[in-house]
């Protein structure tokens, strides 16, 4: 496989392409990502699906410069795949005719099914939640496809876009309810069995909405966002009451005012009708379905068990191959163990630490001074794919705090501050210990860390960070360090 490929997707609202770069056999990450608001469904649903010229010159305008930007960034290999508004449109071929000719690109029609499927990939490989209902509104048609276990158990594809809502039931009118009609009759024919608790949302319908909700949590990305689904009925239903100009005063764009109250209503009648409790932002979609059907041909569409790619990612990246991260890693998860019964901090934590004392020195080739702040940074940012925000936040603390500072106090329901500051002793420790590969950990005493073989600048160093541990050190020679002795006590 190419090493830079890019991803185009032409949609009813909007054309977007994604340019991803391999780092190593799966190892990936987003190198760019860019949209136009072509519209190339405006008009066609009022006129028997068939594209209008205009909305076709926009289109393929838009295409042209993706194709420069793809040269520019050295792009080996292109996909452009389009949905709904080609797949119903009576004169298509003549768009595909026009696009090759033009701006020399071979554009695919997928089906819905092949629509749903790309998004449910994307979900398994690329989410952290591998269970649950994926619902993709898009400007022409929305898909499904319900996840279990990581497996895809089925599919499907509903005529209720955004753009074909908006122009059947809003466009100089405004028929709320005979939209959310329209949605009924169609949510019929999807299959009796699909129920779930939990929503993955894709789509930039889906993302607006997220967007919105995001920021009035404090919350800086959208990708692994857990939010109540009630939350969202209630906010589509206020949504679909209120005139463009409020939309604006709620921070939708501009390009997403007109459209976004049939979105929010299609999206809220898919949540009650499968009974959602949580919805998962899913900042992925058919692009990077596509994009990994490619990747992954050889392994059946999923990657291998445990391996993550925004993981490897960072580590091709950043990672100098004399670090000691390993080790890191190593000393970190033997002071969990050896402490375990004292701190009685819940196992499913240990896989937490053992990512953020991997990463705890990618801020290395950045410099000395803020290391950790640095390696905090490139983390939490680094780390798009397969991570809640909450573990993503959590990672990036563990990082930030492997030093002489801990954390005043925890942002995570389940994680005391307490707990917080055990894990973020921990990592300090690794780091100090970690040029000491031979050093062994004991518990003599309940709340007490014998450590074995540390050498003189590693013990210099523990003292320095001794009086803020919840735990005592010892060494071989049984002197007890606690945030009760002093901090200039020798050996």
């Amino acid at each position: 496989m190419a090493k830079i490929v890019a991803v185009i997707d032409i949609g009813s609202n909007s054309a977007r392409m994604a340019i991803f770069e391999k780092t190593s056999h799966f190892g990936f990450f987003l190198l760019e990502e860019c949209k136009s608001r072509v519209r190339v469904s405006e008009g066609s649903y009022e006129n028997g699906g068939i594209l209008q010229e205009y909305p076709m010159q926009r289109t393929l305008f838009a295409l042209k410069e993706f194709m420069q930007r793809a040269k520019q960034k050295g792009v080996r290999k292109i996909f452009c795949v389009a949905t709904s508004a080609l797949r119903d449109a009576p004169n298509s071929s003549e768009f595909l005719q026009r696009a090759k000719r033009e701006c020399g690109i071979q554009i695919k029609i997928i089906d819905g099914k092949k629509e749903a499927y790309y998004g449910a990939i994307s979900c398994l490989n690329l989410s952290h939640q591998k269970s649950g209902i994926t619902i993709d509104v898009g400007g022409g048609s929305s898909e499904c496809a319900l996840l279990e276990e990581g497996k895809i158990l089925s599919m499907a594809s509903l005529d209720i876009g955004a753009i074909r809502i908006k122009e059947l039931f809003f466009d100089g009118k405004n028929d709320v309810e005979g939209a959310r009609n329209f949605i009924k009759q169609e949510l019929q024919k999807l299959p009796k069995d699909y129920s779930h608790k939990y929503a993955l949302g894709i789509g930039g319908s889906i993302r607006a909405l997220s967007k919105i909700i995001a920021k009035e949590r404090g919350v800086a990305f959208l990708h692994g966002l857990e939010v109540e689904a009630e939350y969202y009925i209630d906010f589509s239903r206020k949504i679909s009451e209120s005139h463009n100009d409020m939309l604006s005063e709620m921070g939708f764009s501009e390009d997403r005012v007109d459209s976004i109250k049939s979105g929010a209503l299609v999206f809220c009648a898919f949540l009650e009708y499968f009974g959602i409790k949580k919805v998962i932002t899913c900042g992925v979609g058919v692009r990077e379905g596509v994009f990994l059907s490619d990747l992954l041909r050889h392994c059946g569409s999923r990657f291998p068990k445990g391996f993550n790619p925004s993981l490897k990612s960072l580590l091709d990246r950043f990672e100098d191959k004399k670090s000691r991260a390993k080790e890191i890693k190593k000393q970190a998860l033997q002071i969990f163990d050896t402490l375990s019964s004292f701190h009685k901090i819940s196992e499913k934590y240990k896989a937490s630490l053992a990512i953020a004392s991997r990463l705890s020195l990618l801020g290395e080739r950045l410099g000395c001074h803020s290391q950790s702040a640095h390696s905090a940074y490139l983390a939490f940012n680094g780390l798009e794919y397969g991570f809640s925000y909450n573990e993503r936040s959590l990672i990036k603390t563990l990082i930030e705090y492997s030093g002489k500072k801990l954390p005043k106090e925890s942002r995570f329901k389940s994680l005391s501050l307490k707990e917080l500051k055990m894990l973020c002793s921990f990592l300090s420790l690794a780091k100090i210990l970690s040029y000491s590969p031979r050093v062994q950990y004991s518990s003599p005493a309940t709340g007490v860390l014998q450590i074995d073989g540390a050498g003189h600048l590693a013990r210099e160093q523990i003292l320095k960070v001794v009086k803020n541990l919840d735990f005592e050190v010892a060494f071989e020679s049984k002197n007890i360090l606690s945030n009760k002795l002093h901090p200039r006590m020798t050996f």
